[in-house]
C-alpha cells in the first residue's frame, strides 16, 4: 500500500506541512506532544480537512483541494484506534466490537468476529460491560472494533500511552501477533521510539509540524 501526502493544514497558530510517500506495510510516526502526529492521522482518516493539498491511497484520491475532493470518513475504509478507546461504558463488549461489522455488506467482511475474539484473547470479556474493564482490556476491544470494520488501512494513535508498563507488556505482544497474522497495513503513532521500532518497518519523526527524520532507527525527537 502507498499513501501519498502533499498537504498543509493550519489550525490557529499551528501549521502542519507534509509531502511524502509512505509505502511500507507498517509505518511508525514519532515526535513530541504538539508536533502534529495526531493531526496527520486525522487528515488521513478524513476527520480534518487539509487547508491545501492532496491525499491518496494506492491512487485513490481522498482529498484534493484543487479539485474540491473530500471523501467523508465513513467512505474511506480506514480504521482508527484512539489513545483511550472511546467506548461507551454502559455497553457490553460485543456491542461496540460488532459496530463496524454491522455497517458492512456480508461480502465485504474480511475478518470474522470469532477470529478477532480469539486473536485478541477477549472471549472472557464478550458479555461484560465496558465500564468494568481494565485499560488494557478496553484497548483490545477498541482494536477489535476497528478490525471488524475490515479496513484497508489501520491508524493507531498512541494506543498504549494510557497504560502502565505492566499493561503495555501484556498488550504489545497481542498487537504484534495481530499485525503479523492479519497482514493489515497500519500507521502507528507513539512517543516511544522503542515501542514504535518493535512494531513497524519504517519510522517517520515529526517536529513542529514537519518531517525531520526518516529511517528504521531514528534518533529520539527533542522535546518542544
Amino acid at each position: 500500500m502507498a499513501i501519498d501526502l502533499d498537504v498543509d493544514v493550519t489550525r490557529g497558530a499551528f501549521a502542519l506541512r507534509i509531502a511524502t510517500r509512505l509505502a511500507e506495510p507498517s509505518t511508525g510516526i514519532t515526535g513530541p506532544s504538539g508536533s502534529g502526529k495526531t493531526t496527520l492521522l486525522h487528515l488521513i482518516a478524513g476527520l480534518v480537512r487539509p487547508t491545501r493539498g492532496r491525499i491518496a491511497i494506492d491512487g485513490d484520491v481522498l482529498d484534493d483541494t484543487a479539485r474540491r475532493i473530500h471523501v467523508p470518513p465513513h467512505r474511506r475504509r480506514i480504521g482508527l484506534v484512539f489513545q483511550h478507546g472511546r467506548l461507551l461504558p454502559h455497553l457490553t463488549v460485543e456491542e461496540p466490537a460488532r459496530y463496524g461489522e454491522r455497517l458492512l455488506a456480508a461480502g465485504a467482511r474480511r475478518i470474522a468476529f470469532r477470529d478477532v475474539v480469539d486473536l485478541l484473547d477477549i472471549a472472557p470479556l464478550v458479555a461484560r460491560r465496558i465500564a468494568g474493564l481494565s485499560g488494557g482490556e478496553r484497548q483490545r476491544v477498541a482494536l477489535g472494533r476497528a478490525l471488524l470494520a475490515s479496513p484497508r488501512l489501520l491508524l493507531l494513535d498512541e494506543p498504549l500511552a494510557s497504560l502502565d508498563q505492566r499493561l503495555k507488556e501484556q498488550v504489545l505482544p497481542g498487537l504484534e501477533r495481530v499485525f503479523r497474522e492479519l497482514r493489515m497495513p497500519f500507521l502507528y503513532v507513539s512517543h516511544d521510539v522503542a515501542e514504535t521500532r518493535a512494531l513497524t518497518g519504517d519510522v517517520v519523526a515529526i517536529e513542529h509540524g514537519a518531517m525531520v527524520a526518516r529511517s528504521d532507527a531514528p534518533p529520539a525527537p527533542s522535546a518542544g
